[in-house]
């Protein structure tokens, strides 16, 4: 059964030679790929982490509004988790 999700990934930027467009153009089609529906995009932009985990100082925030069955979710996590742009991932669930 596919439901609502917001997915926000935070990309690290740092040292990358990619673009940002690029970047989030890729996880898009990722997310397709992995049986996802992309609803909507917004990009939110770099923002500073208030303390510096694994030495990473800011990221790129990209929030995701897809639809998606477990199995397209579970493949995702592990994809993203695997992709070194990705610092972190979060998917909630949307009530509408």
């Amino acid at each position: 059964m596919k439901r609502k999700y917001e997915a926000l990934i935070v990309l690290d930027m740092k040292g990358k030679e990619e673009t940002v467009e690029d970047l989030v153009n890729g996880i898009g089609r990722e997310m397709e790929k992995a049986g996802a529906k992309l609803e909507e995009i917004d990009r939110l932009g770099k923002r500073q982490f208030p303390h510096n985990p694994r030495h990473v100082e800011s990221g790129y925030f990209v929030n995701f509004k897809i639809e998606a069955d477990n199995a397209a979710l579970d493949s995702m996590r592990a994809k993203f988790k695997l992709n070194e742009n990705v610092y972190q991932q979060y998917y909630q669930r949307r009530e509408e």
